[in-house]
């Protein structure tokens, strides 16, 4: 198959390559980002569908699969426009980068004007996967950000490390206008004079936290004992490829 024409892209998804992998070998997966009725056979000469907004139909054939490092598969129109199943192939590899995976596409075309035109599909297409990946990494991230607020009020610096060693890197950083904290031990006493110069409150979230690309936000409000609300705000975590909160910055209300 004489395929001249390429669309290279590069993007970098903050989780372990296997979990990344999944996404091409089991149905459920691939469906998640790709639409409903999406299914995959995930071994050489196993076949792919894939449902497209306003029901465009893609097809294929798996090529080759090598886990969990690369598949590559053809991709064409049920339709036949603007090109037939078989006459354009895609190859997706995986490599890890840290804790994260880089995933580099190259899909081969016919001519130019095919690959041109699917350029903003797959920027939009792997933007898309991404978010579906960073979904299933962080699907509990609401009691991690419930365990973060409860810091504020455990009174033992023993207790709060071991949770901080649990939620968070040991070079967690956090930001507000009253903090410019590096490391668990730093922000263990900061929390233990927060206490000190701000007695009675407890930190509780407001309503759902927002997630996107590991990047979480989080409403919360101060209340004192009587169950007057002190102070509201918002706090960003943003999250590792380990699920271990790497940074928070708090904005005040």
């Amino acid at each position: 198959m004489n395929l001249p024409h390429q669309l290279d892209r590069v993007v970098t998804i903050n989780a372990p390559r296997d979990l990344v992998f999944s996404f091409f070998t089991d149905s459920g997966r691939w469906a998640s980002w790709w639409g409903a009725g999406s299914t995959i056979e995930a071994s050489p000469g196993g076949r792919l569908t894939i449902r497209l907004p306003g029901g465009v139909e893609v097809s294929g054939e798996v090529l080759s699969l090598t886990s969990p490092r690369q598949i590559v598969f053809t991709y064409g129109y049920a339709s036949g426009q603007p090109f037939a199943p078989g006459e354009s192939r895609v190859t997706i590899t995986l490599e890890p980068d840290g804790g994260a995976t880089r995933l580099h596409l190259v899909h081969e075309f016919k001519d130019a004007a095919s690959r041109d035109e699917h350029v903003q599909g797959w920027r939009y297409q792997l933007s898309l996967f991404g978010n579906v990946v960073l979904d299933l990494v962080h699907a509990g991230v609401e009691p991690v950000v419930d365990r973060w607020l409860a810091l504020w009020s455990q009174p033992d610096d023993g207790a709060r490390m071991a949770v901080l060693g649990e939620l968070a890197i040991s070079s967690v950083a956090f930001r507000d206008r009253y903090s410019l904290i590096d490391g668990a031990g730093e922000l263990s006493a900061h929390i233990a004079a927060y206490q000190r110069f701000m007695p009675g409150l407890t930190l509780q979230r407001s309503g759902a936290v927002r997630h996107c690309q590991g990047t979480v936000l989080a409403d919360w409000a101060a209340v004192a004992a009587d169950g007057a609300t002190r102070a509201t705000g918002t706090n960003v975590f943003v999250f590792g490829a380990d699920g271990k909160i790497q940074t928070v910055v708090g904005f005040w209300r």
